[in-house]
């Protein structure tokens, strides 16, 4: 096995996933002056998806990139630092825990917080892997801007698939839509707006069997459902919008893991790994909301920092932040 790249230092706290949920994490730790690493593989996560967020409480609507601009902006000035890349191994080492990036490099952090939220669901076709980043996007509103009059497609029949089609008509020459039903699952107001969009295409009760192209996308085919007759589009892009799925497989070895493969948490955001906490969609919260994913970090971060300075734990529970419990009481 090849020698781990990496660094000795060992962190007070290693963060995976730099969503809403990772990002008040960062804050919260930098804040208790927590030597603190996010790992991941963007700024932003699903955070970034949201064209326009209203409900967050004390910020007025704005896209949701410029809100997880903000939350990043503040973990760094709290000293958060950051590195980019997948997550591929985690296991404890002694005291601390090993987070080992794409398999090349290795940090040690004496508390883990996995907030790494849910992922694109893959279609499992010929061509999607080997293109992904090269054509192949599950972001419009990040990569929208580069097909500015080119021809995309967009897969998916909810909300999501429908404000993908909208946004990059705006950019785009041409726009399919691509969707394997004759009815949509989104807003009948945002169907709406599809349908009478000049630059759009349906396809309906069709999937996609391929992906084409050299080093870019360059085609896809589609095959009716009804018929199977087969038909080959030219794209310069693709734009993969049918929903997540949470995909816990690097902690299932250290964790409790439900049904929907969500880490199972306390209340207090721990898991049934001693400090190695959880925070966000990854987790069994019920509701998926940026609001409560932030929340759900900052609980996680605090819990950590209680976990490393007052040892922590109490029988098997965690103290609350405003008691640390005394040596003569933990005996």
């Amino acid at each position: 096995m090849p020698k781990l790249k990496g660094t000795d230092k060992i962190y007070d706290v290693i963060i995976i996933g730099a969503g809403p949920a990772g990002l008040a994490a960062a804050i919260y730790a930098g804040r208790k002056k927590l030597s603190t690493l996010v790992v991941s593989i963007d700024v932003g996560g699903q955070g970034n998806l949201t064209t326009h967020i209203e409900n967050y409480p004390g910020v007025m609507p704005q896209s949701g990139m410029q809100l997880m601009d903000v939350f990043h902006t503040q973990a760094q000035m709290f000293g958060a630092e950051f590195m980019f890349g997948k997550v591929s191994e985690i296991k404890p080492k002694g005291k601390e825990f090993e987070v080992i990036v794409a398999g090349e490099e290795s940090y040690l952090g004496k508390t883990i917080i996995i907030a790494f939220g849910k992922v694109p669901r893959k279609l499992g076709i010929p061509g999607e892997d080997k293109f992904f980043g090269r054509g192949v996007s599950t972001c419009a509103t990040c990569d929208g801007p580069l097909f500015k009059n080119k021809t995309v497609a967009v897969v998916g029949g909810g909300n999501a698939a429908l404000e993908a089609v909208l946004d990059l008509s705006k950019f785009a020459k041409k726009v399919y839509l691509i969707h394997r039903r004759d009815e949509f699952r989104g807003d009948e107001v945002t169907v709406e707006k599809v349908k009478n969009a000049p630059k759009v295409e349906l396809i309906l009760n069709s999937i996609l069997v391929e992906i084409k192209g050299e080093k870019f996308v360059s085609a896809t085919v589609v095959e009716n459902i009804k018929d199977k007759s087969r038909r080959e589009l030219e794209i310069d892009g693709m734009f993969l919008e049918i929903g997540y799925i949470v995909d816990s497989s690097v902690v299932k070895s250290l964790v409790d893991i439900n049904e929907f493969n969500e880490v199972v948490v306390d209340k207090k955001g721990a898991t049934s790994c001693p400090g190695l906490f959880a925070a966000g969609d990854v987790t069994d919260t019920p509701f998926k909301q940026a609001i409560i994913a932030a929340g759900d970090g900052a609980r996680a971060a605090l819990s950590a920092y209680t976990y490393l300075t007052c040892g922590g734990m109490v029988g098997k529970k965690i103290a609350p932040d405003w008691h640390c419990p005394s040596k003569k009481e933990e005996k």
